[in-house]
């Protein structure tokens, strides 16, 4: 669908790869935030602590290996790299029709995939909203998708008491500004 005039706004389904039932959420943001604002949007809605690396991968077919993430990755990028705190969602969406699909990783360690779907325009102001979604995210640095599974299946014990993998409620996401947590050494 082509974008009309006074659509500032692209509405977004975000979903973790490689969980069942699935962990998903759908928002709103406006398109000229850049992709580290955007970042900070996907950490929040998903219920993550951005304590952990991130980066957002896209190119043609299934070889992903343009790059969009913060300076120091370019490096390590056998494609185009893109510094995040300059491009926009408005830029790189551009003129092309959607839907979109981009991935998300996060907690290199981890390895939490999101694939990342900008589903259509649409009209408004303000900050992100939360349309909906469901499932708890797994607690961070869990362990990435495999040692998730295993725990909702009852192979390994939650390592966080009061846990619930069922629990979403879109009325709770806050969209104020986390800060990246420095881990520990």
């Amino acid at each position: 669908m082509a974008k009309a005039k006074d659509e500032n706004r692209v509405v977004v389904k975000v979903f973790l790869y490689g969980i069942q039932p699935q962990i998903w959420r759908r928002f709103s943001i406006s398109s000229e935030v850049t992709f580290i604002q955007f970042s900070d949007a996907i950490q929040s809605v998903m219920g993550w602590d951005n304590k952990s690396p991130h980066e957002f991968r896209h190119g043609k077919g299934k070889r992903l290996v343009d790059v969009i993430g913060p300076v120091g990755l370019e490096d390590q990028t056998a494609g185009e790299f893109q510094d995040e705190a300059v491009l926009t969602v408005k830029e790189f969406l551009g003129k092309r029709r959607l839907p979109i699909r981009i991935l998300y990783r996060y907690d290199f360690a981890d390895e939490w995939i999101h694939e990342i779907v900008f589903e259509k325009w649409a009209a408004g102001e303000g900050g992100p909203v939360v349309l909906e979604g469901e499932r708890a995210c797994p607690p961070e640095d869990f362990g990435g998708t495999f040692q998730y599974m295993q725990a909702l299946h009852g192979e390994i014990e939650w390592a966080h008491p009061g846990y619930d993998p069922e629990a979403f409620d879109p009325k709770a996401v806050s969209f104020e500004q986390k800060k990246a947590v420095k881990k520990r050494k």
